[in-house]
């Protein structure tokens, strides 16, 4: 029996900053950006959205699009390193919002014999939860699982992180009917405990924001959104786990040859459109026999079989990211839709190819796996529409940008449809830091 996507569904904000007014801004060569990285749009969440309501877009858009009945589904596993809460997981808040509007037809919590939970890596959570539902299916045949994968990519203004930001998320339905893709079940994997990029929990004795937080204690704890991260440190990181991972795969499956020419696209994970080109010419010249050493790595980058190599595997899988941005846990699974767009539009039969995937995890780990595209693919991929769906967005302008991340926005851009954040207690001492949602149609 064969197990992996049976369906999939994507969510996007649907405001968003040109890269190009954000690289003016800052005073940096918009080719340098758009040209150097691949980035042409950056994602922005709303005032009224978060985490979870983004995952619950999504989940509620692959229940509906594929007729789902809530009945079949054994767990909801939500994969994000962007959660609400220290204890309760996000993905309850998500599970909650969608019953809410399925109640009408399926009734009063639909999910509620559902396993639901949250998986956090950075951004290989959503591949984790993936990874553990395909076992689950194995286990339970007749139930299937949906994984969500949702974050927000913020660093600090006129940091070197800036312009990666974006948001996102994808759902995907995962059964022993693998239509979009089977896997094969090995999973080549590469795990180091670094400090490339984190999200630590800090404290403060800053009298200032002790008085602003009307606090009697002498110190509190503090927890940002932006991380703690040395770009050029986690590039390192990321290759060195990818190459661990992909040579791993190898030898579990026992594969002679050069693993990546099986492979029809390779999926990355994508903090910025092009890093999956710019790391994977590590792996390519040790399968060519060859050392990689800076120098070398610069002259393999530069050859025509590298070339050759990355326009047909590689940069159909960057269309999305570079009008997106960073995704996070939802990075490789719309590098792969995107690539399944591509061939769309090309009229390309992609049934019985082989796709690899590079997922990778700051913290640190990497997961190499592979699977075969099923025979209905193509109704999946036409149903999201992927490039047509990231055209329908509005574009804002770069102050409001500003006042969005600096949470000075009390109205929102653009809420005419979807789940909305109402509000979040203050004033109940028990209840406080709850959050309480709205639905509109």
């Amino acid at each position: 029996m064969k197990y992996g996507i049976e369906a999939a569904s994507i969510y996007v904000p649907r405001i968003y900053l040109s890269i190009k007014d954000l690289a003016i801004k800052r005073n940096i060569d918009p080719e340098k950006l758009e040209l150097g990285l691949g980035l042409k749009k950056m994602a922005v969440l709303d005032v009224h959205e978060d985490t979870a309501t983004i995952a619950a877009n999504a989940l509620l858009k692959l229940i509906t699009d594929f007729n789902i009945n809530p009945s079949e589904i054994g767990r909801v596993y939500l994969g994000t390193e962007s959660a609400l809460d220290g204890a309760k997981p996000t993905a309850t808040y998500a599970v909650q919002l969608v019953e809410s509007v399925l109640a009408e037809k399926f009734g009063e919590r639909a999910f509620k014999n559902t396993d639901v939970v949250d998986m956090t890596f950075a951004c290989i959570g959503g591949v984790d939860a993936m990874h553990n539902s395909i076992d689950y299916v194995k286990v339970n045949p007749t139930k299937k699982a949906i994984v969500i994968a949702a974050d927000y990519a913020k660093y600090g203004l006129e940091s070197t992180g800036e312009y990666t930001q974006g948001a996102g998320a994808v759902a995907l339905l995962i059964s022993n009917q693998p239509d979009v893709i089977a896997f094969d079940g090995i999973w080549g994997i590469g795990m180091e405990s670094v400090f490339d990029f984190f999200k630590p929990h800090q404290s403060t004795k800053n009298p200032a924001v002790l008085q602003a937080l009307e606090t009697t204690k002498t110190e509190v704890e503090i927890f940002s959104d932006e991380p703690v991260f040395e770009g050029q440190y986690s590039n390192e990181c990321y290759k060195d786990r990818v190459r661990e991972a992909y040579f791993n795969f190898k030898d579990k499956a026992n594969l002679q040859g050069k693993l990546y020419e099986n492979w029809r696209y390779i999926a990355f994970h994508l903090p910025y459109a092009f890093q999956g080109k710019r790391m994977f010419s590590d792996v390519f010249s040790l399968e060519n026999g060859e050392e990689n050493t800076n120098d070398n790595l610069k002259i393999i980058a530069k050859s025509d079989a590298y070339k050759t190599l990355v326009k047909e595997k590689i940069e159909p899988t960057q269309h999305a990211s570079s009008a997106i941005g960073n995704m996070y846990t939802a990075s490789i699974f719309t590098a792969f839709l995107s690539a399944l767009q591509v061939s769309s539009d090309n009229s390309e039969e992609l049934e019985g190819k082989e796709i690899g995937f590079i997922a990778y995890g700051s913290g640190s780990k990497s997961k190499v796996f592979q699977g075969k595209v099923g025979k209905e693919w193509k109704k999946v991929i036409d149903k999201i529409d992927l490039f047509n769906y990231l055209e329908n967005r509005q574009a804002i302008s770069f102050e409001e940008y500003q006042d969005l991340h600096n949470k000075k926005l009390t109205q929102s851009i653009d809420d005419s449809k979807g789940f909305a954040l109402e509000r979040i207690e203050t004033d109940n001492p028990d209840l406080k830091g709850a959050r309480y949602y709205t639905f509109k149609k």
